[in-house]
């Protein structure tokens, strides 16, 4: 943890007082993220409580702030990776190759190369080519098959893009793979972002067994089942019943006595809550009706669509309101409200048709769950600032991490 810049909590202290700390110091042009390493801390050790079977990998892609990374590498979590950026962020860090999954199903060569240089083995295909190209570069690698199971109710449909047809397609390929003399060791599949169906996870881990004793007939000796992403990380959104979902099929499917081991991609679980974001109010426009009442107030932040608002995270509630001036005496009147971000884009818009007080410039906007996929999907657009991140921590969870860390190279010396 010492090579990451983060600013100690005392046990007194809290992200409540840093947001005041913020809002004392003015309205900025630049947004800002209280990153709260304490909630990344609390999800993993919760994930453990839940998912005693389930072994995580982050998803990278959803939020590869370097300070999660190397806080989920000292809890000893694995790490789903897409890219060879992804990789090297992950290895530059610290972490194993033998706790990456290599999660993409469309690779280049030059990653592949990499990716055997760096000894990480473990990877998914779904395609005839994709095993062609791996049988070229990398056929010691330990392959896991991804299968399709889509949600209904999933904000993203992975399996428009990813994902083999579990009942035609996959006997081929795991067939093909055979015939290769390559090392298929699982299954995997994910049921799509943002999904809000926790019993779908049943169907997809049955859909699972049935390949599972499929290669077993073609001599295969599978191993490895990985379940995915598609969890909840709201603060308000508890992962309780995915969890009860995902242990009683494991149990009915993969009993503990199978010796299948089994992980997971959870990506916004363990980081939306751990992000706060503090924008201000920089321009009001009052939308009057031909009689001259107020119709709708309009304010234009610091923060947008191209920043921290991110096409996945819809805003579906009003923001804590920090007053810039204090001592001004407001109304309680509510109005129609639509916030806008700072683009000269008509499509940056965050939220409209929200009743809320009369905002004033300079006004601080507080959101919660804003650490899934905003900062890795911000852009400079218009020339406008990405937000500023600012790394904290808790002694406590800092003291813990650094044990966490001391224990595992004690215990790669003794092997």
């Amino acid at each position: 943890m010492r090579k990451i810049r983060y600013n100690l909590l005392e046990d007194d202290s809290s992200v409540k007082d840093v947001i005041e700390l913020v809002v004392s110091q003015g309205p900025k042009d630049e947004p800002v993220h209280i990153l709260d390493l304490d909630d990344v801390v609390a999800k993993h050790q919760n994930w453990r409580r839940k998912l005693p079977r389930v072994d995580p990998f982050y998803a990278v892609k959803c939020n590869d702030d370097p300070a999660i990374v190397q806080t989920l590498i000292a809890l000893g979590a694995g790490f789903d990776c897409a890219s060879k950026a992804e990789i090297e962020l992950v290895l530059q860090r610290g972490g194993d190759p033998s706790r990456i999954i290599y999660a993409h199903t469309a690779k280049s060569i030059d990653s592949l190369v990499y990716a055997k240089a760096c000894g990480i083995n473990l990877m998914t295909f779904d395609g005839e080519i994709e095993l062609d190209k791996i049988n070229q570069v990398h056929p010691e690698a330990s392959l896991v098959l991804r299968i399709r199971y889509d949600s209904a109710n999933a904000q993203v449909s992975l399996g428009k893009k990813f994902g083999c047809d579990p009942e035609h397609e996959a006997p081929q390929l795991l067939r093909y793979a055979k015939s290769l003399g390559l090392s298929v060791v699982g299954i995997s599949f994910h049921v799509g972002s943002g999904n809000s169906d926790h019993e779908c996870f049943y169907g997809a881990i049955k859909a699972a067994k049935k390949l599972f004793d499929y290669a077993q007939s073609l001599g295969f000796d599978l191993r490895l089942l990985d379940i995915g992403g598609g969890y909840p990380g709201d603060h308000d959104k508890p992962i309780d019943p995915y969890a009860t979902t995902i242990n009683g099929a494991l149990q009915r499917f993969f009993p503990l006595k199978s010796n299948v081991r089994v992980i997971a991609e959870p990506g916004t679980y363990y980081v939306a809550s751990a992000v706060t974001l503090i924008a201000n109010v920089q321009s009001k426009r009052i939308v009057r009706t031909p009689q001259g009442t107020v119709r709708e107030l309009m304010y234009y932040l610091n923060d947008g669509l191209f920043g921290s608002f991110d096409w996945l995270n819809p805003r579906k509630y009003p923001p804590q309101v920090i007053p810039g001036n204090r001592q001004l005496v407001r109304s309680r009147e509510l109005f129609s409200t639509t916030l806008w971000g700072p683009t000269c884009d008509s499509t940056d818009l965050i939220l409209s048709g929200m009743a809320m007080e009369e905002l004033q410039i300079g006004d601080f906007l507080v959101f919660d769950d804003m650490g899934a996929y905003g900062t890795v999907l911000a852009t400079n657009f218009n020339g406008f600032a990405k937000p500023k991140v600012m790394v904290y921590i808790s002694r406590r969870s800092w003291e813990q991490l650094e044990l966490e860390k001391r224990n595992r190279r004690t215990k790669r010396k003794v092997h």
